[in-house]
């Protein structure tokens, strides 16, 4: 019955006493989007079965939420070292106490530096390769002789 932090705060906020919005933006959801997303946490079933076994009267109050451990934190003096962003986001990516999705997205960044999309090529490019392409074989232009200097 694990909740995730914003489901936990939203539970905390409805056991509390507020409306399903106002829960929703109180755990740190859109005031634009909090009224659908109130709706949607209140269906939730798991979130649905912490409210209704913490809410009923003479229940024993929720345990405290869990501390969320620290997460990396972006250092500026280490991101300075770098005067080339590819040299920065190669940094990032190999660096072992980032989260996945901060490497995973460092890679993702990185990954026009090392390999060309196919067809990202200019038109002209492309017309010269086809156009090498078009002038091989049997019908090709042929080279012209071959000029030597008897110095």
């Amino acid at each position: 019955m694990e909740l995730t932090a914003k489901q936990r705060a939203f539970a905390d906020a409805v056991i509390a006493g507020m409306e399903h919005r106002d829960a929703a933006i109180a755990a740190g959801y859109s005031e634009r989007t909090a009224g659908p997303q109130g709706s949607r946490l209140a269906k939730n079933p798991k979130v649905a079965a912490f409210i209704k076994k913490y809410k009923k009267a003479g229940a024993p109050k929720p345990p405290p939420a869990p501390a969320q451990p620290p997460g990396p934190k972006f250092d500026i003096n280490a991101a300075m070292m770098f005067s080339d962003p590819m040299q920065f986001l190669m940094a990032a990516m190999n660096d072992a106490a980032a989260t996945p999705a901060m490497r995973f997205n460092a890679a993702n960044a990185l990954m026009p530096y090392k390999h060309a999309r196919k067809g990202e090529a200019s038109k002209k490019d492309e017309a010269k390769e086809k156009a090498k392409a078009a002038g091989a074989g049997k019908y090709a232009a042929r080279q012209g002789p071959k000029l030597v200097s008897s110095r």
